[in-house]
């Protein structure tokens, strides 16, 4: 059966957390070079008003490091079939957070996921005193061989232990990457 985001948004969290252990490895070219919508499928309504419903991921392929990393791109909070449009700074720049790259994971993450990949916000050249870079994020297809609907889940490393929050996501496919940002300078 072909899950599609409607589908996940109506899904409770131990439903999502189902759907992630039988997820699809991600097929790294194909990630390359897109960009996704990003839903929130767990947060309370009061929690999304404060923070946000929909956000946009991003993967591109860096040639020097050989690996998929990526960005979050801060979005006009317009609903799921809105249009999307993204904050920008005073300079009319994006505003983007949270950076990763995308790893294998080799059975070290909680929750009985033995999914093939998970994002990594530590190697993305987070400020230190960013939170994001506690993430370790599984991810997978939700479809077998479709890179169009993927599954999140927030997993945070502090120190040798993983701390898994019930917190999932869905990005559903929107189209070619249209510009590529390059990482921050970590800062001390």
């Amino acid at each position: 059966m072909t899950l599609t985001l409607p589908d996940l948004m109506r899904m409770t969290s131990r439903e999502l957390h189902a759907v992630l252990l039988a997820g699809h490895p991600l097929d790294l070219d194909a990630l390359a070079g897109r960009m996704y919508l990003g839903v929130d499928l767990s947060l309370p309504g009061w929690a999304r008003r404060l923070l946000w419903h929909t956000f946009r991921k991003t993967f591109v392929l860096d040639e020097r490091a050989g690996e998929v990393r990526g960005w979050n791109v801060r979005m006009e909070q317009r609903g799921v079939d809105g249009p999307r449009v993204p904050l920008t700074d005073r300079r009319g720049r994006r505003i983007t957070f949270g950076h990763y790259r995308v790893r294998r994971a080799h059975g070290d993450l909680p929750g009985q996921y033995t999914g093939a990949h998970y994002l990594d916000y530590a190697a993305g050249g987070n400020h230190r005193l960013d939170l994001a870079r506690l993430g370790r994020t599984p991810l997978v297809a939700v479809n077998e061989g479709s890179q169009d609907l993927l599954l999140g889940w927030e997993v945070f490393r502090v120190g040798p232990a993983h701390l898994p929050l019930p917190l999932y996501w869905a990005l559903r496919y929107e189209g070619p990457l249209d510009v590529v940002v390059e990482p921050p300078r970590r800062k001390r």
